[in-house]
């Protein structure tokens, strides 16, 4: 690995990294905003905005209380010279801002919006007679039960709240008249369903919020008090888990260790109803050792992710867009021997365009086939149940050598991910944590073969996790791969992993820490140099983050020698486009749609000679030097003119949902000119899906179907995935 170089232009030239993220997010919002999406899809993205946040605060801003707070040494300011301190002042009025919009947009446009479709948020005075009789028995049978009031006094110190859960602050009055009131605490249980359903049917639903039941019962949990005064909380806290592993004797329990602390560790912000008392506010401040700039006041219900309950609901088909029916990757859809087709020629799978069942079928084929000798696999983001975790089970019961690397570090997974690395363990698989000190990112399985002309590894590689929930809505592509040159470069990528190879000299891949880097600047730079000879050159990059300052700057360099260069970033870009004289021939935009723009894809015209390389790394520090990443070409021609086609040149083609980045770091939304159509990028690629491949390569409409209920949402779209 290199030496990192200093940037090579003055602060400026660089946008803040957190800045960006807030703008990000800001896009998410503007599509919560924006009325032409159907209405529950605007619920959808505003929740995604909240749970944004949420991990903005865990990662980001505790990174930077941490450092201003703790009188932690700084780290490395960023290129744009800002330092922590600098940071905190420059990113809070914009979240509050953020904040401010969200609500608005929830109260004025959303709420109103789907009372009137039919979705009525109900206060409990509002509720009819039988209404408040069914609520008031579900109370006293289901929740009152679980709940557990804790007092705050002189014998009973503030009780611990856990982060992110949702929480009643209540004060009580004693019977006697010479007592002072006193405060306690409730939790909310995350166990129960936060939306509370009085009366639905396949196009109405009436309900309460969970913590509005609880307040109108608060006096019931304290015989003989008076509930004075209510207000619900809630608390984030630092969940950057910090493993010291070079001395850890068992990495797995060191983790689990770590996800108990994090349950523990600093607060970072305090969320309170905008109507609570000074009281309140001062009393919990206080007990949380929390500033005063980081306790925001809502004006509506506390953790906007929970709404996401109300967009998973069946029914309300026509508040929703039309559910995308995959089809199958039309190599594989003959039905043919699917190592037979990997055999024959590479093959490209689309997500979530193109069905994930391949990725699926492929472990499942090698875990039952008697000729497959060996699966090895990355595991970095899985969903639960998995189809993969138990085929590769099954693939170790039936005697195969099966090596899963689980990487427990994968922030928010790493509970779900220490539970798949046991069950697999105890089903014979050989599961190994990764190299000391990086993440395990890239997304990589082997499958070893004996076949009548002797071994053949066959190989599948991508730029999305194996999890089939986000890949029904994560954009991603995965390649399936019998050339023996990849074939290598998998074997030596999981000897790396697993044992105590050193420097190997790569055939195909890329691979971060040692010289993906490098691999990058090198390609940005001989684009430069082609310019500079008057030879075609252009670059169009497809990825969710830029940030590193190295590359960056060779960009620029290109940019100045001529280059054309068209970025997708869907997220944070720290590059500044459109500077004279350093970045005129930069263009950068962003699509925030229907499914998250995730798949990283590389352009170089090279002289009129393209290469076009997938990977799983964003241009990012942690991807380039705390992690191991895999970039890899695509050598199929076929595929390549695909790939440029179909996704680049679709992408940069979008004006309904493409935002273009602006040199002061702002993002204009783009429309289409009096001289041309609307296009929308996912709705082309949708059409394409829809159509069927014959035999002959010719294609036919496919029938639209709208049986089939959409995928699960996650609960954020964030950057690290």
């Amino acid at each position: 690995m290199g030496k990192r170089p200093p940037p090579q232009y003055s602060s400026e030239h660089y946008l803040n990294r957190e800045l960006s993220w807030l703008q990000f997010n800001s896009r998410v919002l503007e599509e919560a905003r924006d009325d032409t999406n159907p209405l529950l899809e605007r619920l959808k993205f505003l929740a995604i905005s909240g749970s944004n946040l949420d991990e903005f605060f865990e990662v980001r801003v505790a990174g930077l209380q941490e450092q201003v707070y703790a009188g932690v040494e700084p780290q490395d300011y960023g290129a744009d010279g800002l330092g922590p301190a600098e940071q905190l002042d420059a990113v809070h009025p914009r979240i509050q801002a953020l904040v401010a919009e969200q609500y608005r947009i929830l109260r004025h446009d959303i709420m109103p919006a789907l009372a009137e479709a039919g979705i009525v948020r109900m206060q409990y005075a509002d509720l009819s007679a039988e209404e408040r009789s069914r609520v008031d028995r579900l109370f006293r049978t289901s929740i009152f039960p679980v709940l557990t009031p804790l007092a705050i006094d002189p014998g009973h110190p503030f009780p611990h709240v856990h982060h992110k859960s949702l929480n009643l602050a209540l004060l009580i009055r004693p019977d006697e008249r010479d007592h002072e009131p006193i405060f306690a605490v409730v939790q909310v249980p995350s166990v129960l369903d936060r939306i509370v359903t009085v009366s639905r049917d396949d196009t109405r639903l009436r309900f309460l919020l969970l913590e509005d039941l609880i307040v109108e019962h608060a006096q019931a949990l304290f015989g003989g008090l008076t509930v004075e005064a209510t207000t619900v909380f809630r608390v984030t806290r630092n969940t950057d888990l910090m493993v010291q592993e070079d001395e850890a004797d068992d990495l797995l329990e060191a983790i689990e260790a770590s996800l108990r602390q994090r349950l523990r560790s600093d607060p970072v912000r305090l969320e309170i109803a905008a109507d609570a008392t000074d009281a309140f506010v001062e009393m919990l401040s206080a007990s949380l050792d929390i500033e005063v700039r980081d306790v925001y006041r809502l004006d509506g219900p506390i953790d906007l992710s929970a709404l996401m309950a109300i967009w998973r609901m069946d029914g309300f088909r026509a508040l929703k867009d039309e559910p995308l029916v995959p089809r199958v990757a039309p190599a594989f859809a003959s039905g043919r021997d699917m190592f037979e087709v990997i055999r024959q020629q590479d093959v490209l799978v689309h997500h979530p365009y193109e069905s994930f069942g391949s990725v699926v079928e492929f472990i499942e084929r090698a875990a039952d086939d008697p000729d497959v000798l060996a699966i090895k696999q990355t595991l970095y983001r899985t969903s639960a149940p998995s189809a993969i975790i138990s085929a590769l089970g099954r693939a170790a019961q039936n005697g195969k050598q099966v090596t899963a690397l689980v990487e427990l570090k994968a922030r928010f997974d790493e509970e779900n991910n220490i539970l798949w690395a046991r069950a697999l363990e105890r089903a014979g698989v050989h599961v190994v944590y990764g190299v000391i000190g990086l993440k395990t990112h890239c997304k990589a399985a082997l499958v070893v073969r004996r076949e009548p002309d002797g071994i053949r590894r066959y190989l599948h590689l991508a730029t999305g996790n194996y999890n089939a929930v986000s890949a029904r809505i994560y954009t991603d592509l995965g390649l399936f791969t019998a050339d023996p040159e990849f074939g290598e470069d998998a074997s030596q990528l999981f000897n790396l992993l697993t044992g105590y190879s050193r420097s190997h000299r790569w055939r195909q891949f890329e691979v971060a820490p040692t010289s993906l880097r490098e691999r990058v600047i090198a390609l940005i730079d001989r684009e430069r140099r082609h310019a500079e000879r008057g030879m075609p050159s252009r670059i169009i990059v497809k990825m969710n983050a830029l940030v590193e300052p190295s590359v960056i700057d060779a960009l620029y360099r290109a940019s100045q020698a001529g280059v054309t260069i068209d970025l997708a970033i869907r997220g944070t870009c720290c590059l500044r486009p459109g500077v004279p004289g350093v970045s005129e021939r930069i263009r950068v935009i962003s699509i925030v749609d229907k499914f998250l723009e995730h798949s990283r894809v590389f352009y170089f015209e090279n002289a009129g000679q393209p290469e076009l390389y997938l990977g799983s790394a964003d241009w990012m520090p942690r991807n380039f030097f705390r992690r191991i990443e895999v970039m890899f070409p695509v050598v199929d021609r076929r595929l390549k003119d695909r790939i440029t086609r179909e996704i680049l040149e679709t992408g940069l083609a979008d004006n309904v949902k493409a935002r273009v980045l602006q040199p002061n770091g702002s993002y204009i939304r783009r429309s289409p000119r009096p001289d041309e159509p609307p296009l929308r990028a996912q709705v082309v690629l949708q059409e394409l899906t829809r159509q069927i491949v014959r035999p002959d390569g010719a294609t036919i409409p496919a029938p639209r179907s709208i049986t089939r209920r959409p995928p699960s949402f996650p609960d954020r779209v964030s950057s690290e995935v």
